[in-house]
Formats: C-alpha cells, structure tokens, sequence
C-alpha cells in the first residue's frame, strides 16, 4: 500500500464508500469552517468558553504539554478537579491541542500531560498514522474546537511498528484487518532502513517509529485546505512526540 503524499487518501473501497452520515458530515464541516464561522473567536461569541485557559497560541500550548509530562514524569502530577470540570464542559469543548496517538494501552495522553478533561483532543489508531476519519476528526478539533497544536504522538516498543518490520521484511501475514495497518506504515519502515542488514532490530524499530512521526507530521501539515491554511496563517502547530515505555518522558522528534 502506498502511503498518501499530500492529503488522507482512502485505503480501501470501503474507505471510497463513506455512508450518508459522513458526507453529511464532512460536507457541513467544509462549508461552515471556509465561511469562517466557526473557529475559537466564533465559538466564544455562541457560547460562553467553557475553559478560558485553553485558548492560547500553539507555542503556549506546546509548553503546557512539555511542563505536564515533566510533572507525570516526576510523580508530582495536579491533583485536578473532575468533577468541577465535567461541570464546565457539559454544553461545549475548547480543547487546547490535538493527539494523534497510538491505541497502545501503556500510552494515555491525558495521563502523562498531566492535563484534565476538555483539555486535550484525543485520536488513537495502532501506528498513529493518519486515515480518513483521524484527519476529519483533527480538523474537526482544530477548526472547529480552536485548537492550536497537534501532537503526532508514537512511543517506543510499538506492536504495529514490530509488526510493520516482520511484514516488509518477511512478508508476515495477520488475520482481519491487522494488514492493513501494517501495509500503510510499510513505507516508514522503507524508509528508515528497511533493507539494510545492518540496523539491529530494537535501533530499527526505533528508527521507523520516529521515521513513522515524521512522515504523518509532514502528512497533516500539508492536509488541505483545513490544516495547511491554519499553519500558514500561524494559527497551528503540528510537531512530533517519542513516548518513552521506560521513563514517561515525551521527546519532540
């Protein structure tokens, strides 16, 4: 399977086939996002901001997510107020950025950032690769909800990376619809070094899991006409992030 270049491009004739409620979907998504009337600005003229403190620039947001994981990290987590929260995000959401993360059980967003409901935008898939309901979903969070920074959020020792490998290079077959996930990070793995005989198994694995972020980084910044027009227009960021198993840690990659 060759891995979209430009924009999320279906992976299958059922991805070509989106039912009714989809279309309906994505087609009142585009037309009231290009008339600008939605959009953080917008939103809080509707309905008052259920969370104040989330409206804030993507380099802002980026340090938030960088100060919570150092708190996870050190064990000295907020002790945050659900219940007061759930209060204030029953009507409405403003979420502060957006995670693209893998499915990976060991890997919560919300956990290692520290951060409480309504605060964070959360897409999971096996791989943390862009599909076309992950890329509807992100520009529904950012244009939308008025996010202002993706995360593209992969972690070490990740099954669907390990399972990419032995599928390239030993042409390993796996039941239902697993293949397709590793047929799409396929072109990852190629491109860290696939090949080679010369990369051991845990520095490849590492390799096509940070080659793996970048491509879908890359991916969603160059979507459109959603997200690349935010970008140019410096109302978005769209960066990497490495979970380490061992430690909590979340690097930019």
């Amino acid at each position: 399977m060759t891995k979209p270049t430009c924009a999320c491009v279906p992976s299958s004739k059922h991805d070509c086939e989106p039912n009714i409620e989809r279309r309906r979907f994505l087609g009142e998504l585009a037309a009231v996002s290009m008339a600008g009337a939605f959009g953080s600005r917008a939103f809080a003229a509707e309905t008052a901001i259920p969370k104040p403190q989330n409206v804030m620039t993507p380099e802002a947001a980026l340090e938030r997510l960088v100060q919570g994981n150092t708190r996870y990290m050190k064990g000295e987590m907020e002790p945050h107020q659900f219940v007061l929260d759930r209060a204030a995000i029953k009507k409405a959401q403003n979420p502060f950025a957006c995670i693209l993360g893998c499915a990976d059980s060991r890997v919560s967003p919300d956990l290692c950032f520290d951060e409480s409901v309504g605060d964070l935008f959360v897409t999971r898939v096996a791989g943390n690769y862009v599909n076309f309901d992950i890329l509807a979903s992100l520009e529904y969070g950012t244009s939308v909800l008025g996010a202002s920074l993706i995360m593209v959020l992969g972690h070490t020792r990740c099954g669907a990376i390990a399972a990419s490998i032995d599928a390239y290079q030993k042409s390993t077959n796996y039941p239902g619809h697993i293949q397709n996930i590793t047929s799409t990070l396929s072109s990852a793995v190629m491109s860290a070094g696939g090949d080679s005989d010369n990369l051991e198994r845990n520095a490849l694995e590492r390799a096509v899991t940070i080659q793996n972020i970048h491509d879908n980084v890359a991916l969603l910044r160059r979507s459109t006409p959603l997200l690349r027009q935010r970008c140019v227009q410096g109302k978005l960021m769209v960066v990497g992030g490495l979970y380490e198993l061992d430690t909590g840690k979340v690097a930019l990659v």
